[in-house]
């Protein structure tokens, strides 16, 4: 039976008190069991808050996992720009293996002027250090998730996140289901891709974003919309998890937040899934 851990990307909405610690006692009130640290604007979290939040997180049964600064590019042109990069990454390891995260959804890099080959090559190179770094200063738990990006300018597909997943030690794929539903032209099978991960990566759990994305002039764009839009559809995927003996994060990043969450609750319910 699969083991699904579910909830908002950030304070939810409904909280009292926007900080991460109230954030997670709401997401328990909620009756959903994991939520998305946002350190999108920078690393704004203090060592101790993070360790704080991380035994609160423990004690209630909530799944952690970090999303890491969106002023990331691993291949840019300017090497000044990608050691900076690599800075914020080993700062977001740090503060997610205080909070007992188990891993950081990354926006990697941008191929620029780069052909996707050799932005792969300065990826693999960059990130393979900023990892070793980590290992080094003492986060062994994080794991670093390269996401699976919406546009065609990002480095991102998901046969480059598996593909890195296999060359990099402690990388794994944060796998964007409408990001992935777009770069693929408005097409997605859920149950191929979760075999394929299971089975070419041995993955342990899954970790992943959800959410649908605005269509304009009959494209798929990165803006972030309710569930509701079905741009991809949820049900589909609930049934294809509840298939199979896997575990996986769905952390739902609607702007609508607890809202969405709690309506994919009802889908996994409606499907056959049972919460613990």
């Amino acid at each position: 039976m699969a083991k699904i851990y579910l909830g908002p990307a950030g304070v939810p909405h409904s909280a009292k008190r926007k900080t991460t610690i109230d954030g997670i006692k709401t997401v328990k009130e909620l009756g959903l069991n994991a939520m998305e640290v946002e350190f999108v604007q920078g690393v704004r979290m203090n060592r101790e808050t993070a360790e704080e939040a991380g035994q609160i997180a423990k004690e209630l049964g909530i799944r952690l996992s970090v999303h890491a600064p969106y002023f990331i590019n691993l291949c840019s042109e300017e090497q000044e720009k990608v050691e900076a990069s690599k800075k914020r990454l080993l700062e977001t390891a740090d503060r997610a293996e205080l909070l007992g995260a188990d891993a950081i959804a990354i926006h990697v890099a941008f191929y620029g002027k780069m052909k996707p080959e050799e932005c792969y090559q300065k990826v693999k190179a960059e990130l393979g250090e900023v990892v070793d770094n980590a290992r080094s200063m003492g986060i062994k738990n994080v794991k670093f998730g390269v996401e699976t990006m919406a546009k065609d300018t990002a480095f991102g597909t998901l046969d480059e996140v598996i593909s890195i997943s296999k060359e990099i030690n402690g990388v794994i794929p944060y796998i964007d289901w409408a990001h992935t539903f777009a770069r693929q032209g408005g097409k997605i099978d859920y149950g191929e891709i979760i075999d394929r991960l299971v089975k070419e990566l041995n993955l342990a759990h899954i970790n992943s974003h959800f959410e649908s994305l605005e269509i304009r002039k009959g494209k798929y764009v990165d803006e972030h919309r309710s569930i509701d839009y079905n741009t991809p559809p949820f049900e589909p995927l609930a049934r294809e998890i509840i298939k199979r003996d896997i575990s996986i994060t769905l952390i739902c990043e609607s702007p609508e937040l607890e809202r969405d969450a709690l309506k994919m609750k009802e889908v996994l319910l409606k499907v056959g899934y049972r919460f613990e």
